[in-house]
């Protein structure tokens, strides 16, 4: 059975967001974007219900998507597969994800684009809501960098996102072009630095010990790490996320 309905609060009509993904969604250990458009009064009329988890991959969130049509939506907000670029990139990653997060193939593109279209489908047939597919932010904030792994990570999330955008046009949903959004920025900034390592301890020192112990505003540590969109090259500070709420918006509005 199909699910989704309006709900009636207080004589006013609510429509449920269900918001799938990993960190950024769950906004662990970066910018709430979701607490972003809560507070914005032209969308007082939606509920969201994060559904975001922590080090997830396409296939995790391909799983999760039960408890999304669980949440009877009235829309759905994908926004998935910087992991699975990660895993791809970074062994130590990739490690992690098959410890913790029961990766048990390669991650691909191809991988990528088929649990895609299962969520997509899924969420298509099992719900009447309205579908959003987020395309996503680089890693890294050199658009155009001769570092082999930057240059790398700069490649596959282009042809992520590009996937992302064609499995949005096949199923009949929207797209949210997140993407290209963060790369214009990027272009636009005065530095460009690149992000070659992936340090678990690193990231735990910020996310642990500067926000947390030492009562640091994410903001903060991207200034002294060097970043102006990230936290740490992965995580979105304020000024990156609030380029997610932006495109997103344009979700809401229609």
């Amino acid at each position: 059975m199909k699910s989704g309905m309006r709900w009636r609060v207080a004589d006013r009509t609510v429509e449920r967001v269900a918001c799938l993904g990993s960190s950024t969604t769950a906004a662990q250990g970066t910018y709430n974007w979701i607490a972003e458009l809560e507070r914005r009064p032209q969308n007082c009329r939606f509920q969201f219900v994060n559904l975001g988890v922590g080090g997830d991959l396409s296939f995790n969130t391909r799983i999760r998507v039960a408890r999304a049509i669980e949440a009877r939506p009235n829309r759905v907000i994908v926004l998935i597969g910087a992991n699975d670029i990660l895993a791809g990139v970074f062994p130590n990653f990739r490690r992690f994800a098959r410890r913790f997060k029961g990766l048990s193939q390669e991650p691909s593109v191809d991988a990528f684009r088929g649990n895609l279209v299962d969520i997509a489908r899924c969420l298509r047939d099992e719900t009447s809501a309205m579908i959003a597919l987020s395309s996503l932010a680089p890693v890294g904030e050199d658009p155009d960098s001769d570092d082999p792994i930057q240059a790398e990570l700069n490649g596959l999330f282009a042809e992520y996102s590009r996937v992302v955008q064609e499995v949005a046009s096949d199923c009949g949903a929207y797209y949210i072009p997140f993407y290209e959004r963060f790369v214009e920025a990027l272009r636009d900034a005065a530095t460009h630095k690149p992000f070659n390592r992936l340090s678990f301890p690193a990231l735990y020192k910020d996310h642990l010990f500067r926000a947390f112990v030492r009562r640091r505003s994410f903001d903060e540590i991207a200034r002294s790490n060097g970043w102006q969109f990230h936290i740490d090259g992965i995580h979105l500070n304020t000024r990156g996320g609030r380029i997610l709420v932006e495109a997103a918006q344009g979700f809401l509005d229609t």
